[in-house]
């Protein structure tokens, strides 16, 4: 039995004291002998300590050493970031938080002109008023994180590799190929800096053209756990077969769900009938993935390092093992399933009057398409459901849309692309995706039950996850007013700003390229929405108190939201732990940056999958759109498809331009001639590399001469399909 601490055992206050103020980096023995401890008591200071590092105060650091939660240890690996004259900053290697790394001056010494931009240091950690200062201990070697994701080429002068990433614009010299072969996608160890960096094969990855490989080399790129250990996967079977338990029998109800056509998983299903004052009781049942999924377990830990799903065209990155995910936690029709659910009580203006949480049982009556939804609502089709089911769930929506329309949240209805595949795993199309008033009303229910989960918990004096969305920040307005009067038109910064006051300012532009532009530039004035245990409110949504309730399958945000309801209202097991609940705040930090990795890896995919369907129009004459005006030339998108491709500057003809910032625009010094954001282009498509994603345009009418002379310089690039290369002889 281990004894309990004596009275001269260290608080939590004196142990960060000590880690803070302590010249060197300091273990559990340092702390120990600080505080002259013995015997049991060290046993109850390791305790002590791992609490602490799991409620985030500290974190462990190399060789055992901890640091303040949040901050830099006492010696860490840095990478330098810029060299500006005498100046160095560097910033942390490993970095998991959602704020921004602290950015780190770096005490020049002798070592100092040996430090080139990209190189990686062990350095000392000093605290100071200003910020971190690092003192040059040595620089070190490339590590596993500096490894380059490409593709395998070969010509006269040795072996290169081409970069995955479209931001890196040069090839890597590879010294040892190992035993790769031209064209394979492959892992290399990069070594040095610069244009005299050097790098060697340490994994084969295989075809970068075959199905699914563009997702892999997403996943790969931006390191997302993809692989479930054995263990989760087991207990992820023994879960899957638990009982369901006492809860309120709600199977007499005819619930459906509405989702894509291709869902493999349904975690929201949806009822609502009149009610005898005008109103309407409606009820959102979410998959109760609290049950299956306790706090600490392992399948809760993998659940939680991976943060949410992540969507490709060709395949889906779980959150869950499939016997949960697509199986046990599953909405499917005409099976018995355990959910959360959320009554609501609507008045006939469309606002929330009351609303209560339970655990329930629930028997899907269909699992329906939003198309089959939209068409049987338009009378396009008949459907047995129409009358009994979807009718009054359409008049209940029409409520809470009543209610959206006058709260007025940011409506920028911008498009989004969809990748359709074949059974190969080859392009077939990719097309806007059409948004059917069935989207919106599954979208306003989810929304009214989001609200009723936060709001219960703000009742409950309960910790919850919110998801925030804060107001756009002044310097952001001060660019959009100067863009807005570049066109000629007002944006007054006085007035207070509500997503209505955006709302208008689209409203009244008639001209739609001209209204195009501005949508982007409002698009652009948007702070990014994040996870905090701390209300700041959802500026797009207009809403004052919002979290996350709805897809506990697939974002763990929501999962955290439904232990905290499952504890709040007394519902049973599953409930979120007190040691969930003191680390809230680092646990939303790191649900927010795997959000954000799994958006830029599907965004890197369907890039991917653009530049591989326009490949076959490389030299072909395409319509596009402006998307960015920048110093160094324009970016545009192809209508209809999507990519993001570079209109390099030196293309748009022998004169000068000048680049307007406030205005976003270049304009010809001696015609005229001016581009800006939104304008409709006929542009020559030069390249569209799969492998990065990197679309390359130029002007129609750009003399032949130089687009010679510019595949006479060693690009770096996959060769122009065989095609193109006739073409380009025949011209």
């Amino acid at each position: 039995m281990t004894r309990k601490p004596t009275a001269g055992f260290p608080s939590r206050d004196q142990i960060l004291e000590f880690i803070e103020s302590s010249p060197r980096a300091a273990g559990k023995r340092e702390i120990g002998r600080a505080f002259g401890l013995h015997g049991a008591d060290k046993i109850a200071l390791k305790a002590l300590l791992k609490t602490m590092a799991d409620e985030g105060l500290i974190e462990k650091g190399a060789a055992k050493t901890f640091h303040k939660g949040g901050g830099l240890p006492k010696v860490t690996v840095l990478k330098i970031t810029s060299i500006d004259g005498r100046d160095l900053h560097a910033a942390p290697e490993n970095w998991t938080h959602a704020v921004p790394p602290p950015r780190v001056r770096v005490i020049a010494d002798k070592r100092r002109g040996a430090l080139r931009e990209g190189d990686r240091i062990l350095a000392r950690i000093e605290e100071t008023g200003g910020g971190y200062t690092a003192h040059v201990m040595k620089k070190i070697g490339a590590s596993s994180q500096d490894a380059m994701l490409g593709v395998l080429r070969k010509d006269a002068s040795g072996w290169f590799l081409v970069p995955a990433d479209k931001k890196l614009r040069h090839d890597l010299k590879i010294t040892d190929p190992s035993d790769a072969e031209v064209g394979e996608l492959v892992l290399a160890e990069q070594s040095g800096s610069g244009a005299r960096s050097t790098g060697r094969v340490v994994e084969r990855l295989g075809d970068p053209l075959a199905p699914r490989s563009f997702s892999l080399i997403a996943i790969h790129e931006k390191g997302i756990p993809h692989e479930f250990p054995d263990e989760v996967l087991d207990d992820a079977e023994k879960a899957a077969s638990l009982d369901l338990g006492e809860r309120e029998d709600l199977r007499a109800l005819p619930f459906i769900t509405i989702d894509p056509a291709d869902a493999r998983d349904h975690d929201d299903a949806v009822w609502a009938a009149a009610s005898d004052d005008g109103g309407w009781k409606a009820i959102v049942a979410i998959a109760d993935v609290s049950w299956f999924v306790r706090p600490g377990s392992n399948i809760d830990r993998a659940a939680r390092e991976r943060g949410n799903s992540v969507y490709f065209p060709d395949l889906v990155v779980p959150m869950l093992p499939e016997a949960l995910s697509n199986d046990a936690c599953s909405l499917r029709a005409d099976a018995d399933k355990g959910v959360l659910a959320c009554h609501l009580d609507i008045d006939k203006h469309g606002n929330l009057k009351s609303w209560r949480f339970s655990r329930a049982l629930i028997r899907c009556v269909e699992n329906l398409p939003y198309e089959t939804v939209q068409a049987a609502i338009d009378g396009a089709e008949d459907h047995a459901l129409l009358e009994g089911v979807l009718r009054p769930l359409w008049n209940a929506w029409e409520a809470l849309k009543t209610a959206r329309d006058r709260r007025a949240p940011l409506d920028l209805n911008l498009p989004e692309r969809k990748v359709a595949l074949d059974e190969d795993g080859r392009i077939t199309e990719i097309h806007v995706r059409a948004h059917l008033d069935a989207h919106q009303v599954i979208e306003d229910f989810m929304i009214a039950a989001n609200v009723a989960a936060a709001k219960a918990l703000e009742e409950m004096k309960s910790p919850l996850v919110y998801r925030v969305h804060e107001p756009p920040s002044r310097e952001k307005l001060v660019a959009l007013a100067d863009f807005m009067k570049s066109l000629g038109e007002k944006f007054a910064l006085g007035q207070v700003i509500r997503p209505a006051v955006f709302n208008q300012l689209m409203d009244r532009i008639d001209d739609p390229i001209l209204h195009e532009q501005i949508s982007q530039q409002v698009l652009r004035t948007q702070t990014q929405a994040y996870y905090s245990p701390d209300n700041h409110g959802h500026f797009g949504l207009a809403l004052g108190s919002y979290a996350h309730f709805t897809s506990p399958i697939r974002r763990y945000s929501d999962l955290l939201v439904h232990r905290a309801l499952v504890r709040a209202y007394c519902l049973g097991d599953g409930g979120l732990s007190d040691h969930e609940a003191q680390t809230m705040a680092r646990t939303a930090e790191h649900i927010s940056m795997t959000e954000r990795r799994a958006m830029e890896a599907e965004r890197a995919t369907i890039d991917r999958y653009v530049a591989a369907y326009l490949a076959e129009r490389t030299g072909q004459i395409v319509r596009a759109r402006v998307t960015s005006v920048t110093r160094f030339g324009l970016f545009a998108s192809v209508d209809e498809i999507g990519g993001d491709g570079l209109v390099p500057m030196s293309s748009l003809g022998p004169e000068r331009f000048h680049f307007d910032e406030g205005a976003k625009t270049i304009e010809g010094l001696s015609t005229g001639t001016t581009y800006h954001m939104g304008q409709r282009l006929d542009l020559r498509l030069v390249e569209a590399n799969p492998i990065s994603g990197a679309l390359r345009f130029e002007l129609p009418d750009a003399p032949l001469p130089q687009l010679k002379a510019r595949r006479q310089k060693p690009s770096g690039r996959p060769p122009l399909p065989k095609h193109v290369r006739k073409f380009r002889k025949k011209r």
